[in-house]
């Protein structure tokens, strides 16, 4: 099985803040034969570097703190992942909870202020919308547990 996975949580010094977000979870899926992990980080693939300004979703925007506006930047960078997903036939991607790019049913809410609100990122929600199931990684044991039965 191959499995998309945000390139953060797998050690990658990708996040806006120049950091990554390993998760010891994520030990489990590298340890499983049958799972292969293809590592993207959708932020970077649409073109922004690295470390960036934090940015959120506003509506069916999304803006840097500093109110530049990053939306065709987070499109590109979902329309990528989607294309790689589809290439290696991913049916599953595990992604950074609460990113506005990443993030699956909870996401920051647009005010600079750590409020989560209910809302996908804007890669989540493409990957959804073509069926692929997204994860957080706070539910990888729960996914492996479901996937290997």
């Amino acid at each position: 099985m191959n499995v998309l996975i945000s390139a953060c949580l797998l050690g990658l010094a990708c996040r806006y803040d120049g950091q990554s977000k390993g998760y010891s979870a994520v030990e489990a899926l590298l340890k499983e034969a049958d799972i292969h992990l293809i590592p993207f980080c959708p932020e970077q693939g649409g073109g922004l570097a690295t470390p960036r300004d934090p940015a959120e979703r506003q509506g069916g925007a999304v803006r840097t703190q500093g109110g530049r506006d990053v939306t065709e930047q987070y499109r590109r960078g979902a329309a990528m992942a989607l294309n790689l997903a589809k290439t290696f036939g991913c049916t599953v991607a595990v992604l950074k909870e609460k990113s506005p790019s990443c993030g699956s049913g909870r996401i920051y809410d647009g005010t600079f202020t750590r409020t989560l609100t209910a809302g996908d990122g804007v890669t989540a929600e493409l990957l959804k919308n073509y069926g692929i199931t997204v994860v957080g990684e706070s539910q990888i044991e729960k996914f492996l547990s479901q996937a290997l039965t």
